[in-house]
């Protein structure tokens, strides 16, 4: 029996790795290291595009299934299902996943299963696909978003995800000159968006360092610093790098801390392909001493604002962390303020779409922190829409529905005068 492909057989590990440890498909490098870089990309958008089409893979299986498989036999379905729904050529699906269930040795004896269940999906599943709803999040997120923005708008961000992101680029210089060589689109804050698929690296101006990867939400609590040339800034949860890169670009002196010298280790790559230049630094944010003239302090999160791109999510965690990640955000901001020269400004920020890590958190360092205060961001297509109670910006990734979204994020400008 043939081997199954290598893109096929490293997709199935992320999503087994997702589902038994907990681990987003974003971590899990080590599946993708060994693979060619063709098949490395066709890996993680089969395990992305499975985890985007869950629901209705499951939907779609459950009628054939008596009892619920074994977890990689019932991933071994999901993969081959979506793909099937999808556009994927019947014979070759098929044939690859009985071929993925003959490999385990406690798969072997579901391989029968896998084909006929696949058969049937190959000649129906296709149809009843697209009659099915819009995957929905799930309860533990869904729940708790319905009572911060409504049905509606979650609903709306529902088919943001759905719709997958496009690739958007942080120009080093002119946005325009970028946007012609790569053949983008500028959009109204500056950032560069391409609605197709490519391979990164192969674009106009990655090996000179013109541009990197960053999503237009995630580019904007750096810019909301202003003129930051010659200012010492601190970017606090510094990996992966794009806003360090970002104030590096502006001229400021930064200092990029993270706890993971491992994921500095990216930051360091980016600075080198780009020719900028910052310091580094691995350690504990709340142990770091300093006095900054300015601070970005993009805290650890749950991420709910990234499911467009990252729709594995809310299947790593079902929201444990949450309440621990909002204590760790707090006692962050708390610790920045301190290291923060007088006027100073400091941005806040989380890709969250929970408003217990963005709007709370701001609203509950104003009551500990006299003297603290909002200052009304500014910058480049800041609509405002996007304007919260307090002071702050909210995006959501139903916002730009006409452009192709945008991720969900919070982000506010404070300072403080004492």
């Amino acid at each position: 029996m043939p081997d199954p492909s290598p893109a096929r057989r490293a997709a199935l590990d992320l999503i087994d790795a997702v589902f038994a440890h907990g681990r987003p498909l974003s971590e899990n490098d080590a599946i993708l290291a060994p693979l060619a870089p063709a098949d490395r990309a066709a890996a993680q958008r089969l395990a992305a595009d499975t985890f985007r089409g869950l629901e209705r893979a499951d939907r779609l299986l459950r009628p054939h299934l008596q009892k619920r498989p074994a977890s990689r036999v019932m991933n071994i379905l999901r993969l081959g299902t979506v793909e099937l729904c999808t556009g994927g050529a019947a014979h070759g699906v098929v044939s690859d996943c009985v071929n993925l269930a003959a490999a385990g040795k406690r798969t072997q004896g579901s391989k029968g299963l896998v084909n006929a269940v696949l058969r049937k999906i190959a000649s129906d599943g296709p149809d009843a696909w697209g009659k099915l709803r819009v995957p929905r999040m799930p309860r533990w997120l869904r729940d708790p978003l319905v009572a911060a923005w409504g049905a509606t708008a979650v609903s709306a961000m529902e088919a943001a995800h759905w719709a997958g992101a496009p690739l958007d680029l942080t120009p080093k210089g002119d946005p325009a000159a970028v946007a012609t060589a790569v053949g983008g689109t500028v959009l109204p804050t500056g950032s560069v968006r391409l609605d197709r698929a490519v391979q990164v690296s192969a674009l106009p101006g990655f090996e000179t360092g013109d541009w990197w990867v960053q999503d237009a939400a995630a580019a904007l609590p750096a810019r909301l610093l202003g003129d930051v040339r010659a200012l010492r800034v601190l970017d606090m949860c510094a990996a992966p790098g794009g806003k360090t890169l970002q104030l590096a670009a502006a001229g400021a002196d930064v200092t990029a801390l993270d706890l993971s010298d491992a994921r500095l280790a990216r930051v360091r790559e980016n600075l080198a392909r780009t020719g900028l230049s910052a310091t580094l630094v691995a350690g504990d944010a709340l142990e770091h001493e300093g006095n900054y003239d300015a601070i970005l302090l993009d805290a650890p999160c749950s991420a709910t604002g990234t499911l467009r791109r990252h729709p594995d999510l809310p299947h790593a965690h079902q929201g444990q962390r949450i309440t621990e990640l909002i204590g760790l955000q707090e006692a962050m901001l708390d610790h920045a303020l301190r290291l923060l020269k007088p006027g100073g400004r400091l941005v806040y920020a989380t890709c969250s779409l929970l408003p217990d890590e963005g709007e709370c958190q701001v609203e509950e360092a104003l009551s500990r922190h006299p003297g603290l205060s909002v200052l009304r961001a500014e910058a480049p297509g800041i609509e405002e829409g996007w304007r919260s109670d307090e002071g702050g910006l909210r995006l959501r990734p139903d916002f730009w529905a006409d452009r192709g979204g945008i991720d969900g994020f919070y982000m506010a400008l404070l300072t403080r005068t004492a």
